[in-house]
C-alpha cells in the first residue's frame, strides 16, 4: 500500500464504480494513446487497461507509487513515465501521436495541468478527469457566469467542455476538505487564427480588473484611440464569449500592426 503524501496534494480514489465511472468518460477515436497522470496505486489504471483498442501509458511522480505500479501492474512495462507532467515533453516522448489525457487529478496543479494541455493542444484532442468541483465549474462556465474567467475562455476556445458528475469528499484516502466533479474536453475541429500566447495575454490582462470595462482593463497595452471607440470595449471581460474575445484580440493586433 502506498501512503497518500501531502506535499504532493494527493487523495487516492477508492470507489470503483467512480473510478469505473471516469475510465469510460473518454469517447473518442482518433488516437491510439492514453495517459493518466497520477495515478497512485491504480485504481482508475485498472479500469483503463481493460480498453484493448487504446495504449495506456501513466504519469507518476511519487516514487512509492511508480514501484507499486510496477510490481502490480505488468501490463504497464515500460510504459510508466516517471516525473512531473508539468515538465514532460509530450512530443518528445509521443513524437507525432494524438494522446489522450486522463486522471484523478492532484488539486495543487490543477489549472496548471489545465494550461500545459492547451499549450499541447495540437497533440491532445480528448482531456478527461477529476478536479476540484470549483475549478471543474470555472473550466465549464458560460459568459455571464461568477465562475467565468481566464480558464473557462481559454478551454472554451480550443475544446468543447462538458461538466459530467460531482463526487463526494468521502470516497477518498484521505477525504478531500472540497467535493470534486469530473469534466470531460473535446478538441474542436477549426483553431482560430490568432497566436495562443497572444491571446492568453489579452484575457488575463483583461481579467486582472474583471469589474473594470475593456477600455479601462486594457490600458496598458497601449491602445489607439480609435479602436478604443469599437463598441466591445464598452463591456466587461465576463460579458464576452469566448469567440468574441478571439475577435478583441484579432482587432487589437491589426491595430498594433497598422
Amino acid at each position: 500500500m502506498v501512503k497518500p503524501k501531502k506535499h504532493l496534494g494527493q487523495h487516492f480514489l477508492k470507489d470503483l464504480n467512480i473510478a469505473e465511472k471516469i475510465s469510460q468518460s473518454l469517447r473518442r477515436d482518433d488516437y491510439d494513446k492514453i495517459l493518466e497522470v497520477g495515478p497512485g496505486m491504480g485504481v482508475l489504471t485498472q479500469f483503463l487497461l481493460k480498453n484493448k483498442n487504446k495504449d495506456i501509458w501513466v504519469n507518476e511522480i511519487d516514487r512509492e507509487s511508480v514501484e507499486y505500479l510496477q510490481k502490480n501492474y505488468p501490463e504497464l512495462q515500460n510504459k510508466i513515465i516517471d516525473g512531473d507532467f508539468l515538465k514532460l515533453d509530450l512530443e518528445k516522448i509521443f513524437p507525432g501521436e494524438q494522446i489522450a489525457v486522463i486522471g484523478n487529478f492532484p488539486y495543487n496543479i490543477s489549472t496548471q495541468i489545465v494550461f500545459k494541455t492547451l499549450e499541447n493542444k495540437e497533440k491532445i484532442p480528448e482531456f478527461a478527469g477529476m478536479f476540484q468541483k470549483e475549478v471543474s465549474q470555472r473550466i465549464t462556465a458560460t459568459h455571464g457566469n461568477k465562475k467565468y474567467g481566464i480558464l473557462s475562455v481559454l478551454t472554451q476556445i480550443y475544446y468543447d467542455t462538458e461538466y459530467l458528475f460531482e463526487v463526494s469528499q468521502m470516497v477518498f484516502n484521505p477525504p478531500p476538505k472540497v467535493k470534486s466533479a469530473v469534466i470531460r474536453l473535446s478538441r474542436k475541429e477549426i483553431f482560430p487564427e490568432i497566436n495562443y500566447e497572444f491571446l492568453k495575454k489579452i484575457v488575463k490582462t483583461a481579467f486582472n480588473q474583471r469589474r473594470k470595462t475593456l477600455r479601462n482593463s486594457l490600458k496598458s497595452l497601449n491602445l489607439s484611440e480609435n479602436l478604443k471607440q469599437d463598441s466591445i470595449f464598452a463591456k466587461r471581460p465576463e460579458q464576452l464569449s469566448p469567440n468574441e474575445f478571439v475577435q478583441l484580440a484579432q482587432k487589437i493586433k491589426s491595430d498594433a500592426s497598422q
